[in-house]
């Protein structure tokens, strides 16, 4: 089986549903991680250099060649294929804070979901993919958001995972209106020490997000990866 793993950023599926992913692939599964937002912006300002000082890197350093890199080493782990999307996150895209970027889509940036899922829709085709797995937004991250818009338009079997670290902060997060309605719950195999593994690639992010690699560790290591899946994936697992 042909599995596409659709991440808004470069860390988001390791994250949510990386022991899914290990596992898949331990099985056999061709997995192909395909992350959207991506692209290096030249000479950042504002509130997109505030995102890259506030992890401890200097203005002059390529902040997403360095994730990029953590990114392909975190697949590796994984046993996924990377693609990377040139698309440029939120704070490239006219949002100026972080609470912006938890506050809705843009009017201007409403485009954006049906670009991608064109992009998305022409790497599936060369991958032949059977199965997609995308993000819930849980937490709302505008990112998110549009990546759910754009693989929910696309109308593919797909699981929804549930989007990590947001689900840690609030595990009582509910998905909002905008996910495909009439899905079911399922919960596959999962490799979680390799999750582990490849989520500590991800230097750059894990004093930010969990307080550091011990920490990231522990906040993960009781943490499952439930699914939402539709009748069509639900058909395509192993029963």
């Amino acid at each position: 089986m042909r599995v596409l793993a659709v991440s808004p950023h470069l860390d988001d599926a390791a994250f949510s549903v990386g022991g899914t992913l290990a596992a898949l692939g331990a099985a056999g599964c061709a997995v192909t991680l395909v992350t959207c937002f991506t692209a290096s912006v030249p000479g950042p300002a504002g509130f997109a250099l505030a995102c890259q000082l506030d992890k401890g890197l200097p203005p002059d350093v390529d902040y997403m060649a360095l994730r990029r890199a953590e990114n392909r080493a975190a697949a590796a782990v994984l046993g996924a294929t990377p693609v990377d999307l040139d698309l440029p996150e939120a704070p490239h895209r006219g949002y100026t804070s972080a609470a912006d970027l938890f506050a809705g889509v843009h009017p201007d940036d409403a485009g954006t979901a049906a670009g991608l899922a064109a992009r998305l829709a022409a790497v599936a085709a060369d991958l032949d993919a059977d199965l997609w797995l995308a993000p819930q937004a849980l937490g709302g991250h505008v990112d998110h958001l549009l990546v759910l818009r754009a693989v929910a338009a696309l109308d593919r079997p797909t699981l929804w995972w549930r989007d990590s670290p947001y689900v840690l902060r609030d595990p009582g997060a509910r998905p909002g209106p905008e996910l495909p309605a009439g899905l079911a719950p399922v919960e596959l195999p999962q490799d979680l020490a390799r999750r582990a593994d490849a989520c500590a690639r991800y230097t750059t992010q894990l004093g930010f997000q969990f307080g550091g690699e011990t920490a990231m560790r522990a906040a993960l290591a009781d943490v499952g990866e439930p699914l939402l899946a539709d009748a069509r994936a639900l058909a395509l697992l192993p029963r």
